[in-house]
């Protein structure tokens, strides 16, 4: 019944598990909103029944809105983490329904804490709680449900963490592996560099294609008929009269009227934090710059070389336009008080001393219709542009679904285009949209005659396709893939090569514990590493986790061959540096909480899924397959 859940790796569930740690506390706010169980239809189902409490659709909307409008996840991955969410919270709830099954509490003291903590003491305010719950779209009971409901899980996660127990010697072992370092030495064989070597003959790659067919195959693809709904096309279909244009703005009056404005440029001298001595040592200065000015200077040049507003200055002191209310006052009252072209004396702010230049003054007025009326035109054409794609798109997919064999006909009625594409698949482009991935994947699976919903490609079009024909995979002829096996078995017998080198050079390094002599042998070249930990990496070779002999084997010891992607290494342990213990009893604390925490999230894991499976067995846990195949098709789409 499960089988939905259970198809997720190690890797998803310790992202899963890390990404509720780190929203633990939005987890007390958002995680599981519950409410009365409501077993009956319409748009509020049932998904899970634990006894008599329940997990509704209307609950997973919720807590999935305030997920995405929290940013802990993007809306694109939501249908791939969807089941993963939804498994986390069934989770959740059969744990806090086993916590109530074995008599544990939470106290209304525990929950006014808790209270407490999540609204900083605010909640004291009634109306300021009952409209914080209300933007969760919950009730207080409903909300104060789901709090003790955390607090359980809580209380349960406490107790699996409690029961873990890490010894000091656990401890050591520990501190031990992660901060021991190592050094080798290692010859590497590298299969690039054994390519210009082999030099196949036809007949070697005929016979390694029969050998090898089955890795040759084309692909299933698809003839596929397509017709695009180009949103600047459909633009230039619409048309706006001129009485819509009149309505529009005689009724918007006031987002076209222009306050009056300035554009503006100034030299700043900044006084602030300076003694009396030297303000006027800042403000003789600013005069004599005002002199220059009144002489005839250039005041781009003179704000570029003394104006202390870094973000002015180097535009020779240009501000650009701005209104009243922008500035502070004094600056503000002698700036609109300024003809265009006249500069003011020196006028003082909270800042300094200011020169100021007005380049442009406009009054405040009304922008006239015909000022307007092309940006009008514009925005209502933006505001219907959507619609009509979208009615025009299911217009186009209900044609076709009736008549799939009439995509160029339907397209050519609907004023829009068509355009038809053999052996298509990922990869594939299509003119005048171009590669997709979204309009790969709902065309893959199609058979002939099925019809896509509307695939949204780029901001700009919409894509409905249709299969016309389905080119079933098949065995790949030797003409059409050539170059491909020829590639592919030079990197073998390279690969193969490399193998066989680094083989070569193990049995004679372990022989006589002599890398040069290994080396020479087999044409490569030892190489010391630097110090390395266990979670490091080792330049140019790899992750050091691959080299794990190198703590654990005497010094001389040699190991290998050891594959690092392509690579194949053979290593000698030249030395293993023991970590500082002095250090270590500074970090045992520490490090028995780091312990306890891995091991703990590792057993609650295992703690969750045998509460489930038993509940589960027990029939005290009853999952509604139905509604959720409908929630996660409807997530999807």
């Amino acid at each position: 019944m499960f089988d939905l859940f259970r198809s997720r790796d190690k890797v998803v569930r310790i992202m899963l598990g890390g990404l509720l740690v780190l929203v633990c506390a939005g987890m007390l706010v958002y995680l599981i909103p519950g409410a009365t169980p409501n077993m009956g239809g319409g748009g509020d189902q049932v998904l899970v029944e634990f006894g008599k409490d329940a997990l509704t659709t209307t609950e997973v909307d919720r807590y999935i809105q305030n997920t995405i409008r929290n940013q802990r996840i993007s809306s694109d991955l939501l249908p791939v983490m969807l089941p993963q969410l939804l498994e986390q919270m069934i989770n959740e709830r059969a744990v806090a329904y086993e916590a109530k099954r074995l008599g544990i509490e939470v106290s209304d003291a525990e929950l006014a804490n808790t209270l407490q903590s999540i609204g900083n003491g605010q909640f004291n305010d009634r109306n300021y709680y009952q409209q914080f719950v209300q933007q969760q779209g919950m009730s207080i009971p409903e909300f104060e449900d789901e709090l003790r409901r955390d607090q359980l899980v809580m209380k349960m996660r406490n107790i699996v963490y409690e029961s873990i127990v890490v010894t000091p010697e656990q401890a050591k072992r520990a501190y031990i592996e992660q901060n021991q370092k190592a050094k080798i030495q290692y010859i590497a064989f590298d299969p690039n560099e054994f390519k210009s070597q082999i030099k196949p003959s036809d007949a070697d790659l005929q016979s390694w294609f029969k050998a090898n067919q089955a890795m040759f195959t084309v692909p299933e693809k698809r003839n596929v008929d397509f017709v695009v709904i180009d949103q600047a096309k459909v633009a230039d279909t619409i048309d706006v009269s001129d009485a819509q244009l009149h309505a529009w703005y005689n009724s918007h009056l006031d987002q076209y009227r222009v306050p009056e404005r300035v554009n503006a440029r100034h030299i700043l001298f900044k006084t602030t934090g300076k003694s009396p001595a030297e303000v006027a040592q800042i403000k003789q200065k600013a005069e004599d710059v005002l002199k220059q000015l009144r002489a005839g200077a250039n005041f781009g040049d003179l704000a570029k070389k003394y104006s202390e507003d870094t973000a002015s200055a180097p535009k020779g002191g240009e501000l650009g336009w701005f209104g009243r209310g922008q500035m502070v006052a004094n600056f503000e009252k002698a700036t609109f008080a300024l003809k265009p072209g006249q500069i003011s004396d020196l006028i003082t702010t909270e800042y300094g001393f200011h020169i100021i230049q007005v380049e442009q003054h406009e009054q405040a007025h009304q922008k006239s219709f015909d000022e307007v009326k092309n940006d009008i035109a514009s925005d209502l054409k933006k505001q219907t542009v959507v619609d009509k794609m979208e009615q025009i798109a299911d217009s186009v997919e209900t044609q076709l679904t009736k008549a799939p064999q009439d995509a160029q006909q339907i397209a050519n009625q609907n004023h829009v285009t068509f355009t038809h594409v053999d052996d298509f698949g990922s990869g594939t482009a299509v003119p005048g949209v171009g590669t997709d991935n979204t309009l790969a994947n709902a065309v893959s699976g199609l058979k002939k005659g099925e019809v896509t919903q509307p695939v949204q490609v780029g901001n700009d079009k919409l894509v409905i396709a249709t299969v016309r024909d389905v080119i079933p995979s098949h065995p790949a002829n030797f003409a059409d893939v050539q170059d491909k096996v020829r590639t592919q078995y030079i990197q073998r017998k390279a690969a193969d090569m490399a193998a066989e080198k680094a083989r070569q050079a193990y049995a004679i390094a372990r022989a006589n514990g002599d890398m040069e002599a290994a080396a020479k042998a087999t044409g490569g070249t030892v190489k010391p590493s630097e110090e390395f930990g266990r979670n490091g990496a080792i330049t140019g070779v790899g992750s050091a986790a691959l080299f794990g002999p190198a703590f654990t084997q005497p010094t001389g010891t040699v190991f290998g061959p050891v594959s690092s992607g392509q690579v194949m290494v053979v290593a000698k342990v030249i030395a293993v540096i023991p970590p500082d213990m002095n250090a270590f009893n500074a970090q045992r604390a520490s490090l028995i909480d780091e312990l306890k925490s891995t091991r703990a999230q590792d057993s609650y894991s295992l703690f969750q899924d045998s509460i489930l499976s038993r509940l589960m067995q027990e029939g005290k846990i009853k999952v509604h397959k139905d509604v959720v195949d409908r929630l996660m098709a409807r997530y999807r789409s």
